[in-house]
């Protein structure tokens, strides 16, 4: 009542001012006064428009704009044609396309430089060719400029692309850059793409447009004769970005960050207001990428409150988040088994004069994996990275977890999601990707990526759709064992070599023993030490040589659930958890490996 009564006045006064309140035959006083009430209309509309701007974006949850998804066909594939030349140094596109396709995200980062880039002509069209009334039909001049795009998967042959388009040169479906993902590190090819368009339909989710794309592409970088070469099958997801917050009705203007290697500790030495002497905007975006707003004023108060222990818990978590937000991402991610999530792959958004941030999904194509890890033979995907203690480490969750009432508001949503990801719906769903994606991956171009057989690719198809159901008695499991813990590095002492760890915390409140291994090979057939019913803080008496040696902690509670240390050593075989490796020294000193240079 008090809103819409502000409203009422404030319209009131403006509508008094342009109608004048008053003549006069003084032409000067006249002037003066119209002078002193536009200022004063022009104040007050100010100020209608900024109250008005934060009642749209005060949204408390905010919520999708199911209109942007309403043309969209999840099974059409669209064609481009891309001809790319090479461009003007000013603007860093003057490289040739295989120089663009030559090297990994990791060589511009070793050399701090931008990646390359070349000009480009951008048509869409079909199969036939480039289509009258679709973008760039009638484009004679460059359009976009093209780089290589992601970071692990740019080590790979077949590279995924970022295309974007020139200012003054339009917007593809209302957006000015493309991203064609390849999926090469998975067999499907559709899992990211699965992810985002089940969240248009799942309440409490943000999703983003999604398009399959069969992509040519013509060089004239080598020769001004060269013919279109097919490039397979790709998938385009929504950048998140102004244009994405604009068009699914939020705030253009607001805090906008792509969270890296974030966990929502202080991080006090690279997160701090960018006026401050130490900012350092490359540090900064190694953790959290700025995509909106670049005052983090919000964001540093927001941390602070959150990692302050004296503050409970229920009033950061009320204040800084919002409850239907952060559960529904944390529900649909737990039950798509989408791990790599505790600390990156998320957009993190705060609409301006609101104190809320919220979560917006963004790399799902490491869901519903289970199948394929076990056909690859890797132990990827198991122990602590199911259910709850998969986010663990991250002191938001972590908090908030440790709430026997946010606990169940979770449990409470996972049941929701679980009634609609049916084995049925999903398997419905999997056999239309598959119509669409399966004559392309089993032909040239795209079966030359192949990270596998067709015939284990059948395999996980059909696997799939019961893979929700397995991550959700992993959940429940997840909830009777004690949480993940992280071990120290060991020191040297008179005694003998210590090894401390943290504490595992247990929902149950049961008290938790550990058992500790030490030997020299990661697999710990035989263990030069091990003891069993232990409490953190131990000294392993028996004299080493210099060498490299593995710890592996696993803590056990009253009911004999157990779970491994966050700890993991990479093998040939997968992640060895609860394993934390180190180098004893000739001279006595300890090192993590990760100190040592190969």
């Amino acid at each position: 009542m008090k809103r819409q009564c502000l409203i009422v006045c404030l319209c009131t006064v403006l509508m008094c001012g342009m109608a004048g309140c008053r003549v006069s035959d003084d032409e000067g006083t006249l002037s003066s006064d119209i002078a002193t009430e536009d200022f004063e209309i022009e104040t007050m509309q100010g100020n209608l428009n900024e109250f008005l701007r934060y009642e749209t974006s005060n949204k408390i949850p905010i919520t999708d704009n199911d209109a942007v998804y309403a043309q969209d066909d999840d099974l059409e594939v669209v064609t481009m044609y891309l001809t790319v030349q090479q461009g003007r140094e000013v603007d860093g596109t003057n490289h040739t396309w295989e120089e663009v396709n030559q090297y990994s995200a990791y060589y511009y980062d070793t050399l701090g430089i931008e990646r390359y880039m070349v000009e480009g002509v951008l048509q869409v069209g079909d199969e036939n060719g480039p289509v009258e009334g679709e973008y760039g039909y009638y484009a004679m001049s460059p359009n976009v400029t093209v780089s290589i795009r992601g970071q692990t998967s740019t080590n790979r042959e077949h590279k995924n692309y970022k295309i974007s388009i020139m200012d003054g040169k339009g917007s593809y479906k209302n957006q000015k850059v493309i991203n064609l993902n390849k999926h090469t590190g998975e067999l499907l090819r559709y899992r990211n793409k699965l992810c985002f368009d089940l969240m248009e339909e799942l309440p409490g989710m943000m999703s983003a447009r999604t398009q399959f794309v069969h992509l040519y592409v013509r060089d004239l970088t080598q020769s001004d004769k060269a013919a279109f070469v097919d490039y397979g099958l790709y998938t385009h997801v929504e950048q998140i970005n102004k244009t994405y917050l604009e068009s699914h009705g939020l705030d253009k203007d607001g805090h906008l960050y792509k969270i890296n290697e974030f966990e929502f500790y202080t991080y006090e030495d690279v997160v701090m207001l960018s006026g401050d002497s130490d900012y350092d905007e490359k540090r900064f975006e190694e953790r959290i990428e700025i995509k909106g707003d670049a005052d983090h004023e919000k964001l540093v108060r927001m941390l602070e409150e959150l990692n302050d222990m004296t503050i409970p818990i229920e009033e950061t978590f009320s204040k800084w988040f919002d409850e239907e937000n952060v559960f529904s991402w944390l529900a649909f991610h737990i039950l798509m088994g989408n791990k790599d999530t505790q600390s990156r792959n998320v957009f993190l958004y705060s609409p301006l004069n609101v104190d809320k941030w919220y979560f917006i999904s963004w790399d799902n194509d490491g869901a519903l994996f289970r199948t394929e890890y076990a056909l690859a033979g890797k132990k990827n995907g198991l122990e602590w990275e199911n259910g709850i203690s998969n986010y663990w480490g991250n002191v938001l969750f972590r908090r908030v977890l440790k709430s026997e009432d946010y606990r169940q508001k979770l449990h409470t949503k996972i049941e929701e999601y679980r009634s609609l990801l049916t084995e049925d719906m999903l398997q419905d769903r999997i056999a239309g990707y598959e119509s669409v994606v399966y004559p392309f991956i089993s032909r040239y171009p795209d079966i030359e990526s192949l990270n596998g057989t067709l015939k284990e690719r059948q395999t996980v198809y059909e696997n799939l759709a019961s893979e929700i159901e397995t991550n959700y008695q992993e959940y429940l499991a997840s909830l009777e064992k004690p949480m993940p813990f992280f071990i120290g590095v060991p020191l040297v002492t008179e005694a003998g070599i210590y090894v401390n760890w943290d504490v595992a915390y247990s929902f149950s409140g049961d008290f938790v023993t550990y058992t500790v291994e030490l030997d020299d090979d990661y697999t710990f057939d035989t263990p030069i030490y091990q003891a069993e019913g232990v409490l953190p803080g131990i000294t392993i008496s028996q004299e080493l040589e210099a060498g490299k040696y593995f710890i592996r902690v696993k803590a056990t509670d009253e009911s004999n659930d157990e779970q491994y240390a966050f700890d993991y050593y990479l093998s040939d075989d997968g992640k060895e958890y609860g394993v934390k490796s180190f180098y004893l020294t000739k001279d006595g000193q300890i090192l993590e490996e990760t100190y040592i240079e190969e």
